[in-house]
């Protein structure tokens, strides 16, 4: 199940290991792992780079450590937080879909509400940032780089916000979206190109008209929803016709 690992200070590299089986259900919620000797052995690693992979996994909540017991895999969809997107969204290099698009759900539902504090809170410096970042939006054609300008714009509505909550939760889905940039740069230029979505966005929050910002925010990331719902369909329909 496990493959030697030629570093030997890479604790990662067996986290990343243990993790991708857990994940991918190789190893249940509940199984015991071998020992720690054991998983030295196997990965070819010395038994404090495993213990050091133990405890993020343990902190990740993948993994229960009981005293005087053996390690057992945990339920990761109960104990878990949204640090694990990454993980769950690239698989051998492959997007999940359905993964990508519970992340464009959250983030719809998330960025709604963000966009509404951020014009009741904004200040005369976020309207600055967010011109600064139409500017950067309206001059790119690259359509990866346009999701990078598009994830600074919502930087600052985020940060305008105010909440930590919805900043530490904005982290973890930015996160997980970075890396499939290349992949949903077709997709998502349904979205990211419409600029003057950007915009009307931007004068709400200028205007500090809470409502309009959140009646903006829905009708620009509904456009990306919608197109990478459309494209999972299309591949579901692909695959029963093969």
């Amino acid at each position: 199940m496990f493959e030697p690992i030629a570093r030997t200070t890479t604790s990662a590299a067996v986290f990343d290991q243990i993790s991708a089986r857990v994940l991918g259900g190789d190893l249940l919620a509940g199984e015991s792992l071998p020992s720690e000797r054991h998983l030295a052995e196997a990965f070819g690693v010395s038994r404090p780079a495993v213990r050091e992979a133990i405890q993020k996994l343990t902190q990740a909540g993948l993994v229960e450590v009981r005293q005087g017991e053996s390690t057992s895999v945990r339920d990761f969809r109960r104990h878990a937080g949204p640090e694990l997107l990454p993980h769950l969204l690239i698989t051998a290099g492959t997007p999940d879909w359905a993964v990508a698009r519970s992340v464009l759900e959250a983030r719809r539902l998330i960025g709604v509400q963000v966009a509404g504090l951020a014009a009741a809170r904004a200040t005369t410096e976020t309207d600055e940032l967010l011109r600064d970042s139409l500017a950067l939006l309206e001059s790119v054609r690259d359509p990866v780089e346009l999701q990078r300008c598009a994830l600074v714009f919502w930087e600052h509505v985020v940060d305008a916000a105010e909440s930590i909550a919805f900043r530490l939760i904005f982290n973890s889905l930015r996160n997980a979206y970075e890396p499939t940039m290349a992949a949903l740069s077709t997709v998502m230029a349904a979205e990211v190109g419409r600029t003057d979505l950007y915009r009307g966005l931007a004068t709400a929050i200028a205007d500090r008209d809470a409502d309009a910002a959140a009646t903006s925010a829905a009708t620009l990331l509904d456009l990306g929803t919608a197109a990478l719902t459309g494209l999972i369909e299309q591949l579901d329909q692909t695959q029963e016709e093969q």
